[in-house]
């Protein structure tokens, strides 16, 4: 009996060794550190430039004693404009809130003959259109969906034309309003580029015109009221400053 049990507990000392041994023999596990996600974002300043069109609608109406209020026409004032941007963006989750002033300079005329005087041209000429607004958004990583809205201001000059020759010009900077919405794209951390459109509700406002004489402007005045809306499609480019990838994000 002795025997069988010095028999065993040697079996089982034999065996536990093989499996020392094996354990090793086997190389031990690497474990590897799980790697974090980076992302874009749209958290920062930005300047830039842009270009596009504008097309505005504009009607005149007299303010002469018996035809006060009486419409002279309307005329569309087409063109292009060109000019530069800036402004922040925060971004907290996939919503961006933001803020952004623009300046334009436009070359948009339209004329049309005086409804009241036909022997008369009435011309509109615009020449600067210019913005301060806020901004929100909704991004998808690089791609971000904004809509706008704020103040805005224009510059404008007007000629009535008899034969050719500016009979009366005036000249006014007015306020109002704009809305719009666009979409930008991160084609690099620190290079976007977007396209809006937005519509500018310039309301109506009386402006004073000058006569004209072979030496100067301005020897008799009357009053014009104006009616304007616009819109404007343009596109362009922003450099980014501010965090840029690689960010931590979630697992």
């Amino acid at each position: 009996m002795k025997k069988l049990v010095l028999a065993g507990l040697a079996a089982t000392a034999l065996v536990s060794g093989q499996a020392q041994a094996a354990d090793l023999a086997r190389p031990a596990p690497v474990y590897r550190a799980v790697p974090a996600l980076t992302f874009f974002t749209w958290t920062g300043c930005y300047v830039g430039g842009n270009g596009g069109g504008v097309w505005a609608r504009k009607e005149w109406f007299d303010l002469l004693p018996g035809l006060a209020g009486t419409s002279m026409g309307t005329q569309d004032a087409n063109g292009f404009l060109a000019g530069a941007q800036g402004g922040c963006n925060y971004q907290t989750g996939s919503w961006v809130f933001g803020i952004q002033g623009d300046y334009d300079w436009a070359q948009a005329t339209g004329n049309n003959v005086n409804a009241l005087f036909p022997l008369l041209t009435d011309r509109s000429n615009v020449r600067a259109l210019y913005s301060l607004t806020g901004r929100v958004g909704y991004a998808w990583d690089r791609f971000l969906l904004y809509a706008k809205g704020g103040g805005a201001w224009e510059r404008d000059d007007y000629a009535v034309l008899v034969g050719g020759f500016n009979l009366a010009t005036a000249a006014e900077t007015r306020g109002g309003w704009t809305v719009g919405m666009g979409g930008e794209y991160a084609f690099l951390d620190f290079i976007t580029g977007f396209v809006e459109y937005d519509f500018y509700g310039m309301g109506t406002r009386t402006t004073t015109f000058g006569t004209c004489s072979v030496a100067a402007c301005g020897a008799v005045t009357f009053p014009v009221d104006i009616k304007e809306n616009k819109s404007v499609v343009k596109a362009g480019l922003n450099f980014k400053f501010g965090p840029t990838p690689p960010l931590v994000g979630r697992y």
